[in-house]
């Protein structure tokens, strides 16, 4: 997956938010705006190529106030379809907030 495809999709607003990401994001006070930050500001850290219904991708990037905020979404080539967003537990990724702990 390519970070240009989706920030071109992000930046041109052809992104198609799923009910669970919008739960989600409200759930962890995460707004819109802040998803577009990490897509736009973002790298991705993790692909997920065997994703139903399409492949995607975990970005690392930061939301409006500098808090560091991970982003999975993917991409049918004409849309980019926001699945989550969450703060990253330090429990679950090393320091860097990017590589994940193995157990």
């Amino acid at each position: 997956m390519n970070i240009n495809t989706l920030k071109n999709l992000c930046s041109a607003s052809k992104i198609k938010w799923t009910k669970h990401g919008l739960e989600r994001m409200q759930e962890r006070n995460i707004s819109i705006a802040d998803v577009k930050n990490c897509i736009m500001n973002g790298e991705i850290i993790e692909e997920y190529p065997n994703d139903f219904p399409i492949p995607s991708a975990l970005i690392f990037g930061h939301n409006v106030e500098g808090r560091v905020l991970h982003t999975v979404c993917g991409t049918d080539g004409q849309f980019l379809h926001i699945v989550t967003a969450y703060f990253p537990d330090k429990d679950k990724f090393e320091s860097d907030l990017k590589t994940r702990r193995t157990k």
